[in-house]
């Protein structure tokens, strides 16, 4: 038997146990009475009693220890040609001087603070500063748009809002108090006090006895002490994207993520003390959350925060030399950011004269990825271990992975691997019973969730039941479907809503997105299911090729179509398929293909406001409108 197993059989035979021995590698102040408190079921709270604070974890013991002279953080930010650094003794030194800050400004234990920045060190301390009061922040990202941050204020109702004067974009500037002043006309809670970091791109205009810049905030501040807080206290909320309407707040608490990001730092990504971790996401986002701030540094790792985009700046070969220069040991990030510089150096031209001598796994989660992808990936790599897993805001942290750090399991393209120790995955079928091996169902997690994992929505537990839930009692419901093969291997296939009823067959656009991604001709694609009169709905199909590709359109389409049906069978009814220049997605990279379904069927729709190109959604709408579709005009 294996590592992996081992301990995946230690954790189903006594769930609540086996968190104790993670749960020792946490400081407390006060240990926890147990494990699991049961008592709300199926609102589950992890260590209760215990008492802790999470920037201490993170800095304090480790510069006690005698670690303080590690570097704890590297910003590289190549849209400003800066790269700087932080040792833990630092960092702590500048995160106790902007936690007095706020203490003095009336933020404490349970008070509120959104950051509404970009990804510049002063964000990371900012979320540190926040845990070390026990106050809660929220991170909206940086130039979200101001109806957006609007709702998220009133939601949270903060005390203060932490706040930069300009986002930097490959092409332009992004200027974010015009958005911050609109979003606070707009939002019926009142802000009295904005922190503004001045970037020397950018000087913002400041709203008198409301704003004030950074450095004059901080001037004159007493050093904060680590406040202690309860295991079950919030540490952030964090909304999801796309969110329309109410917006929906995931809650993460103090113990249980503490203890989960932790452990799953060493044994799902294989990282230790002292090594070099880089997720290459946004703090935006729950990766930026969990794996540029959290994991690492209560790990005791250096991580790396990269202002930059992995295509633009300046080439397709920046995530090689942020890996060389930095010595990353370990990174992290979108396959839909491997598509894009597969689309421009699809033989790997820009990593050749970079020393990537020390990385060792590249882990890609966000999006699903293709086995095209995924095995270009491990052939520029040289063979070394490209790891697809998969997790959601809502856990907080990875549902299925190779874990690494376990044991390096066969790796099987398409899939996430298997469920990681905490998650008792289950493939439902609509009825809510055991789908068979290998068909397609809803997957969802036996409750209770592991810690680390949300355990209800901000001020709405009936909207936490209700929406993730009730759906299937006793399960908490991912939204994806899929399916789990015989050795236990997960196949997350596309979300619930795009699994595709044709003629009275149930097909996953998933399956066929993997098999348009192997032309060689084709950098990343999507498939939607769009109404049909005769057969319900049908698949349509959205392709966008290679750079250098100089073919006719035509012909690559026919040939999509023709490998569709070839390899899935006439059933699929693919027939429509389309080039396009690029597809439409939010800032974390996830396609919006909700979005392009409800185009193509004439229904209502909105400009999502996470979108990261919103004249792509304007070529759908003229390639709809050209192939017979009638377009609502959006909201």
């Amino acid at each position: 038997m294996g590592a992996y197993q081992d301990t995946y059989d230690r954790w189903r035979a006594d769930p609540e146990g086996f968190w104790h021995g993670p749960a020792r590698d946490i400081e407390w102040s006060r240990a926890p009475d147990a494990a699991l408190d049961r008592s709300g079921d199926p609102i589950f709270r992890w260590f209760p009693g215990g008492r802790l604070n999470t920037c201490h974890n993170m800095l304090d013991r480790h510069v006690r220890d005698g670690r303080g002279a590690r570097v704890a953080l590297i910003h590289d930010s190549p849209v400003t040609g800066t790269v700087t650094t932080f040792t833990y003794a630092e960092l702590l030194e500048r995160v106790r001087v902007l936690a007095g800050a706020l203490a003095r400004e009336g933020v404490g234990h349970g008070d509120r603070v959104v950051i509404y920045m970009p990804m510049v060190p002063e964000a990371v301390m900012a979320m540190l500063a926040c845990a070390r009061l026990g106050a809660v922040h929220s991170v909206v990202f940086g130039g979200f748009a101001a109806a957006e941050l609007a709702s998220r204020i009133d939601d949270c109702t903060p005390k203060v809002v932490m706040t930069a004067s300009c986002g930097i974009e490959p092409s332009h500037l992004v200027e974010y108090m015009p958005l911050l002043d609109r979003a606070l006309e707009l939002a019926t809670h009142p802000v009295s006090r904005c922190v503004v970091l001045q970037r020397p791109q950018h000087e913002a205009s400041l709203t008198p006895g409301r704003d004030v810049a950074w450095d004059a905030f901080l001037a004159g501040a007493e050093p904060a002490d680590c406040v202690d807080v309860a295991a079950t206290d919030p540490l952030y909320v964090l909304y999801t994207s796309g969110t329309t309407g109410v917006p929906k707040g995931v809650v993460r608490d103090n113990g249980g993520h503490a203890v989960a990001l932790n452990w799953s730092m060493s044994a799902v990504y294989g990282v230790d003390a002292g090594e070099v971790f880089w997720a290459a996401s946004d703090i935006g986002w729950v990766v930026g959350h969990s794996y540029i701030v959290y994991g690492p540094l209560l790990r005791g790792c250096t991580t790396v925060m990269y202002e930059g985009k992995p295509v633009g700046t300046p080439d397709a070969g920046a995530f090689w030399r942020v890996c060389a220069d930095h010595g990353v040991d370990v990174m992290f990030t979108a396959p839909t950011a491997m598509r894009a510089i597969k689309r421009v150096d699809s033989r790997g031209e820009l990593l050749a004269g970079h020393d990537l001598s020390r990385l060792r796994a590249l882990f890609l989660a966000g999006e699903r990825c293709d086995p095209d992808t995924l095995l270009w990936c491990r052939d520029i790599l040289g063979g070394r271990p490209v790891i697809d897993h998969w997790w959601q805001t809502e856990t907080g942290w990875p549902m299925a992975a190779n874990c690494t750090g376990l044991e390096l399991l066969p790796v099987k393209p398409g899939s996430p691997a298997k469920a990681v120790p905490g998650y008792d995955i289950r493939v439902l079928d609509e009825d809510g019973h055991d789908a068979p091996t290998g068909e397609i169902g809803g997957l969802c997690v036996r409750l209770p969730l592991p810690p680390g994992c949300t355990p209800t929505l901000w001020g709405g537990d009936e909207r936490w039941i209700s929406g993730y839930l009730s759906r299937f009692p006793g399960h908490y419901m991912t939204a994806d479907a899929g399916y789990l093969d015989l050795d236990g291997y997960v196949y997350v296939m596309s979300r619930i809503d795009d699994v595709i009823n044709t003629a009275g067959h149930r097909l996953s656009t998933g399956q066929m997105e993997e098999v348009m991604s192997g032309h060689p001709d084709v950098a990343e694609c999507a498939v939607v299911g769009v109404a049909d009169d005769l057969k319900g709905q049908v698949p349509m199909g959205f392709a966008v090729l290679k750079a250098g590709v100089d073919r006719p359109e035509a012909e690559v389409v026919a040939e999509l179509v023709a490998r569709v049906r070839r390899e899935i069978g006439p059933v699929a009814a693919f027939k429509q398929a389309a080039v396009v220049r690029a597809l439409p997605k939010t800032r974390s990279g996830k396609v919006l293909r909700g979005t392009i379904r409800r185009m193509a069927d004439g229904e209502p729709w909105h400009m999502p406001a996470t979108i990261e190109d919103p004249s792509v959604l304007d070529d759908f709408r003229v390639l709809l409108e050209g192939s017979g579709h009638t377009v609502r005009p959006h909201a």
